[in-house]
């Protein structure tokens, strides 16, 4: 999630290399666009020097604004155009799908696609069905809808080039898809992590032929976006997933190296500086909390303190049976974990903000991990972010944390930024400022430094947002629950 927005991612450099026979990710042409979730390798760092406004609404500072119906995935852009996606209809059983082409300067529409999304899934609110961020690479805009699959559209006309009809995603507490696609050269890597099959795939991104693709049977659901990070002179695919941070070679998927300091659920995206991971997550419980807890709170309707299989989603009834060593039709105690959770892989909860350094090979975890802290900075759905040597993060309440990135130690912890309320967008950052944008529609502008600094309070949006903000041009474009509100200096 989060994704919502759901889910999706991460930070640093505004070029970085695959290595031999691999091209950047982006060239001087590209550095005003903002195309995949939080923009260049997932960071939510503009790389522009275009001034960005300090104070702003729904009424003051506006460029253009359009309704897109219900949605929780960002906007991306690049030359020059805007593609955006909602869901019109019933959006708890049934909708329309449509993904929208506006002029970034003006809001004019190119053109839309609808798509109708058949039987939708349950899912958790205020995830929406709607919630994963497109990605473009100029010629083509790459969405994915949990019932249609991932899909390219030509970014001219809209018109179909290739689709992929992958199996929609389970997940035992029916949280919803929320994976996001993000762009390495010229691949669409696409990874779901869902309880049931989850996966990392790699994509042709000019026909969709499938380069490679990798099960990850470790995994319980989650929504960390995939990011590159180059060390040693070669450059990874980075996942975070429970219990593990995994390295992928981009050429054909081969898992590198493991670090296993993640827990239990990541729902939030790492970002990248130089050779450095930086990653902060809460996973509810303590470190000695698996998943038992967490289904026979949501999942034991008749609270006698075990599961039967009634009680569990009939996806999983294969994973129910397997797990029922007695063969007595319910889980108790252990089974419920052995049953859906990897035994290689029994990570519980917790909270940390940590900073691994990339490349490496095999196991990891005692050479890579720079620093880590068990303190409650992190959030649960909100990513870091990570930019002149500094990591921030903001969670529920309106609780902002800062690090320092070398080697952890506080900047400040657990200071109000005056918007008390759920935090699901990430911070992003551009012309030497940080918005934090709260589930209420209200956005605080810090100034990156040192100190806790605000430029602005609360810049009111008038519509609930959990989608992260794009920045692009000198705007900020701003994916409310309902629309699309894009501000500007007002020059």
């Amino acid at each position: 999630m989060p994704r919502p927005d759901h889910l999706m991612t991460l930070l640093g450099t505004a070029v970085l290399y695959l290595g031999i026979g691999v091209t950047s990710l982006a060239t001087a042409g590209e550095a005003d666009d903002w195309r995949q979730f939080r923009g260049p390798n997932c960071s939510g760092v503009s790389q522009s020097d275009l001034p960005l406004p300090t104070h702003f609404s729904a009424t003051e500072n506006v460029v253009w604004t359009h309704e897109l119906g219900d949605g929780v995935a960002s906007a991306v852009i690049a030359d020059g155009r805007c593609y955006c996606t909602g869901l019109l209809g019933d959006t708890e059983t049934e909708g329309t799908f449509v993904v929208y082409c506006f002029d970034a300067a003006t809001g004019k529409p190119h053109w839309q696609r609808e798509f109708p999304t058949g039987d939708l899934p349950r899912i958790t609110r205020p995830n929406s069905h709607a919630s994963s961020t497109p990605a473009t690479d100029g010629e083509r805009v790459y969405v994915y809808f949990s019932t249609l699959g991932l899909k390219a559209l030509d970014c001219q006309t809209g018109k179909d080039v290739w689709e992929d009809a992958i199996e929609p995603p389970n997940f035992l507490l029916g949280w919803g898809a929320a994976a996001s696609p993000v762009l390495v050269d010229d691949l669409v890597i696409f990874a779901q992590d869902d309880d049931l099959n989850p996966f990392i795939a790699a994509y042709e991104a000019k026909t969709g032929s499938v380069r490679w693709r990798k099960e990850r049977p470790e995994m319980l659901g989650g929504y960390a976006a995939p990011v590159l990070c180059t060390a040693d002179g070669r450059t990874d695919i980075v996942l975070a997933g429970s219990g593990k941070l995994k390295g992928y070679r981009p050429s054909d998927g081969k898992e590198l190296w493991n670090c296993n300091t993640m827990l239990r659920t990541v729902m939030t995206s790492p970002v990248v500086v130089d050779d450095s991971i930086f990653i902060s997550i809460q996973s509810y419980g303590d470190t000695d909390r698996h998943l038992k807890p967490a289904l026979l709170q949501w999942k034991d309707t008749d609270q006698d303190g075990k599961l039967s299989r009634d009680e569990v989603p009939k996806p999983f009834w294969k994973k129910f049976d397997k797990g029922d060593k007695n063969k007595d039709q319910f889980l108790v105690d252990t089974e419920i974990d052995a049953a859906f959770q990897s035994p290689d892989n029994m990570v519980g909860g917790g909270q940390t903000i940590q900073s691994v350094r990339g490349g490496g090979t095999g196991d990891v975890t005692e050479t890579h991990l720079q620093w880590n802290l068990d303190n409650r900075s992190p959030s649960n759905l909100s990513s870091p972010l990570a930019v002149d040597g500094r990591v921030y993060v903001v969670k529920k309440g309106g609780l902002s944390s800062c690090f320092n990135a070398d080697d952890g130690s506080t900047v400040w912890k657990l200071k109000r930024v005056h918007n008390f309320g759920e935090y699901y967008a990430s911070p992003v950052y551009g012309d030497g400022k940080i918005y934090l944008t709260g589930e209420n529609g209200k956005v605080a502008v810090l100034a990156a430094g040192p100190k806790l600094k605000f430029l602005a309070k609360k810049n009111d949006m008038g519509d609930s947002i959990l989608a992260t903000p794009s920045i692009a041009d000198g705007k900020l474009f701003f994916r409310t629950r309902n629309g699309i509100v894009v501000v500007g200096n007002g020059e």
